[in-house]
């Protein structure tokens, strides 16, 4: 082998080495739930900079209906870039194959508002070093996880800071019959009263101006594009500050992959004005 070609051969060896060590962390984690008595997996990336001795903020990334922990990081590996490019911790949980991140009141089996919402924050917190505090927690999602990122938000402002949602289902009643949704909260026809308090359209009061740091955006071709523009004109008439994108796309992984990136942008604007003020 001439100089020339081992030189290049090093080279390459060295490459990768070294985008190998400056990879972001990607852990599969076994938390637990003592409101459900199991315990549920959750996948967490550490950015390449990642340091005990230094805190840093975190985005809770949620799934969408019949997915799982693993969706994004599966469906969307770019991810991790994003952890590295923005120094933040980001945790993708399980919220069942349909789920909808609430504590149902119909079967209490199902009590992922509590677990995603206070019990996996405070996993979060004790075994990573994070900003344990809402000015280093913000919440987005697709679909069903858009809705249940805002829903979470809402209820737990004294936890999350800033909130989002890609193609979220921000108003759940249209789909009465679809989606699972009923065996979370009973039928429809059955418990109207509760589907319209914990449908998220009806939840801004529970907001005030700048109480939290809300970005949601939805393609214009996707069924929920309608849902979406009423929760906007929704927060216009109470005066709520959001950012809202209409972009071309329909309910897909091509439009959620390129979503999530202008989402960052704006949960990095919020971390940094909050260590900034």
């Amino acid at each position: 082998m001439s100089i020339d070609k081992k030189i290049f051969l090093l080279s390459v060896i060295l490459f990768v080495t070294f985008i190998r060590v400056q990879a972001a962390t990607v852990d599969t984690v076994i938390t637990h739930s003592a409101a459900m008595h199991k315990d549920i997996k959750a996948v967490i990336i550490r950015p390449t900079d990642y340091s005990t001795v230094k805190k840093i903020p975190v985005l809770y990334l949620l799934h969408g209906f019949s997915g799982n922990y693993s969706d994004w990081i599966l469906k969307v590996p770019a991810i991790t870039k994003l952890a590295d490019q923005y120094h933040v911790i980001i945790v993708c949980p399980d919220g069942n194959f349909a789920g909808w991140y609430y504590d149902s009141p119909v079967n209490k089996e199902w009590r992922y508002e509590t677990y995603i919402g206070t019990e996996l924050v405070n996993y979060v917190d004790k075994h990573y070093s994070t900003i344990a505090d809402r000015s280093g927690r913000a919440i987005t999602g697709l679909s069903m996880g858009g809705h249940g990122a805002m829903y979470i938000a809402f209820k737990h402002q004294d936890t999350f800071g800033a909130a989002g949602s890609m193609s979220g289902a921000v108003d759940i009643r249209p789909f009465a019959d679809s989606f699972g949704i009923e065996k979370v909260l009973g039928k429809y026809s059955e418990h109207p009263e509760i589907w319209e308090k914990n449908s998220v359209i009806n939840m801004v009061y529970l907001i005030k101006p700048n109480s939290l740091a809300l970005i949601f955006d939805c393609g214009y071709d996707d069924f929920l594009y309608k849902v979406n523009l009423a929760f906007h004109d929704e927060l216009l008439m109470r005066k709520i500050p959001h950012d809202f994108t209409v972009r071309p796309g329909a309910h897909t992984w091509e439009y959620w992959s390129n979503s999530i990136v202008y989402q960052m942008v704006f949960f990095n604007r919020y971390f940094n004005n909050i260590k900034e003020g």
